[in-house]
């Protein structure tokens, strides 16, 4: 007979089995995932990070060809009058701010790094309008470095949701996910849960009758449940 005791007993969410069968499913789902934001060079992918705050990378992606093409290089952009700048970012909104952004982040890889992105953490946060997780897009999708975690906001609810942190801020939830993932999982796990979160496991109304990892999550806003 099941004592009331053990039936109330569940296992940890951080248990390494139930980990590692998250990983495995999700490297399983996106072999090949890489970063959504078209780039092709370091300064490229840290403009269009920058943009894509509060704004999706499809939007960024109909923003960025037009904008590199007037402005190709960070000199090009230092340089540009911050009215124009600010038209060509309008519509991935606050483009007042972003315009500022990008224009201070050109200047200091100009005038600092002698015209090219850095490769640390400490440099990257250097530069205007980058927070550790642009950072951590450029370290890891350009340079392949894994400093850090990026955690986006399909990064962060999916985590929440799978048990992985309790924490409500991304700083808090990359310090949990950098304790319990292997380093070299760091960069393409956001990458998965970020396309996971696009597909399936979307903010309101998750697909969870269509999700594979629905047998290792015990949300509390699933829409549909095998155990």
């Amino acid at each position: 007979m099941t004592t009331k005791k053990a039936a109330g007993k569940r296992r940890s969410p951080l248990e390494p089995a139930r980990l590692a069968a998250i990983l495995a499913e999700l490297r399983r789902l996106y072999p090949d995932v890489v970063c959504a934001l078209q780039h092709k060079n370091a300064w490229e992918l840290t403009v269009a990070t920058i943009l894509s705050a509060q704004c999706t990378d499809v939007r960024v992606n109909l923003v960025t060809p037009a904008l590199f093409k007037a402005f190709p290089t960070p000199k090009a952009m230092m340089l540009a009058s911050l009215p124009e700048l600010e038209e060509l970012v309008r519509t991935t909104g606050f483009f007042r701010n972003k315009a500022k952004n990008i224009q201070g982040a050109a200047r200091v890889v100009v005038e600092e790094f002698g015209g090219k992105v850095p490769a640390t953490m400490e440099e990257l946060l250097r530069l205007p309008g980058v927070a550790r997780k642009t950072a951590n897009v450029v370290s890891g999708s350009w340079f392949g470095k894994p400093l850090g975690v990026v955690v986006d906001t399909h990064v962060l609810r999916l985590s929440r949701r799978l048990g992985l942190t309790k924490e409500t801020t991304p700083e808090k939830v990359e310090r949990d996910l950098m304790k319990i993932l292997p380093q070299e999982r760091w960069i393409q796990f956001s990458h998965e849960l970020i396309h996971h979160g696009r597909a399936v496991c979307v903010a309101r109304k998750p697909r969870c009758g269509e999700c594979t990892l629905e047998p290792l999550c015990e949300a509390k806003d699933k829409t549909w449940s095998s155990h």
